[in-house]
């Protein structure tokens, strides 16, 4: 049955830039999503949007055109629990991408050793009200409690306001916790204002909770946007970006989000996103541990020293 897309939905960029430097070998895209395609991968039923089909194989063609070596692909809230997509997706990569699955309390053995099997090393907790209906906590807690055994992590979805109330729950998680976009934080705010200064105390908190520095095109205000050739994107959006990669160099991570999910007003070009990183970390240094040393850590350990 054919699913039609949510009114206004933007699609992905259709020819994006080539980055303007070049990634250093080894490089991850460490958030990225698959949307069906819905003929072959219905969406879910209790789904909040509709999106644009978005596939493997054009995932892993914009990987090549970046220059990108392999992937982290997330569990998208309109598939819901459903992970058919993700898991083709990790089987057709070859062994180049790992994945981030959601599973609902109650999920099997069996379903969790098939999916690590395919390629998946976490789950994902989405607190995200407008995209889905929050489970609460204590139903996750038998999730964590099943995946612990595998090695498996937990990636965050929050929005900066909700830390406060969830910061506790948050800590309570006895696996390695992966933050989603900066925590979200309101940039037209003081990067030295008490907000961000919480969230960068959550990640004082523990050692092993690390932070995804991307999707800084969800988070400006004022822009530019990456497009029409700008090189200088999302300026409002760099300070707290930086912050963290300088004070957590070996905790960060960073993917392009493609194919963008739930975008209103633009659809950036990817390449230029990838042109926006050296103003986050602006050494090769820190950009080697960005995209190649720490990505590799937590989603390709068995590679570590070869």
């Amino acid at each position: 049955m054919e699913q039609q897309k949510t009114p206004g939905w933007l699609d992905w960029h259709p020819a994006p830039a080539r980055p303007s430097w070049e990634l250093p070998a080894g490089a991850v895209d460490a958030h990225c999503h698959v949307f069906g395609p819905g003929a072959a991968f219905p969406y879910a039923p209790e789904r909040k949007y509709t999106p644009c089909d978005a596939s493997a194989e054009q995932l892993f063609a914009l990987r090549d055109h970046l220059g990108f070596d392999r992937n982290v692909i997330v569990q998208a809230t309109c598939h819901g629990a459903d992970n058919r997509a993700l898991v083709d997706a990790l089987r057709r990569s070859g062994g180049r991408a790992r994945g981030v699955a959601t599973v609902r309390p109650g999920v099997g053995d069996a379903e969790l050793r098939e999916l690590h099997a395919a390629g998946v090393r976490g789950v994902r907790f989405n607190f995200v009200r407008r995209l889905v209906d929050v489970t609460p906590p204590e139903d996750l807690r038998d999730v964590v409690a099943r995946i612990a055994p595998l090695g498996w992590h937990v990636v965050l979805y929050f929005e900066a306001a909700d830390l406060a109330e969830l910061r506790e729950f948050f800590l309570s998680i006895p696996v390695p916790l992966v933050v989603d976009h900066l925590g979200r934080p309101d940039v037209s705010k003081d990067v030295d204002g008490p907000e961000f200064g919480a969230f960068l105390d959550f990640l004082r908190a523990r050692e092993d909770i690390w932070c995804k520095v991307g999707c800084p095109e969800r988070l400006s205000l004022t822009g530019p946007a990456a497009l029409d050739g700008e090189r200088d994107a999302y300026r409002d959006a760099v300070p707290f970006a930086r912050r963290v990669v300088e004070e957590f160099p070996d905790r960060v991570l960073w993917g392009t989000d493609w194919p963008h999910p739930n975008l209103k007003d633009h659809m950036p070009d990817d390449g230029l996103l990838v042109d926006f990183l050296p103003h986050v970390a602006p050494t090769p240094e820190l950009r080697r541990r960005l995209l190649v040393d720490n990505p590799n850590r937590l989603y390709w350990p068995e590679n570590e020293g070869s």
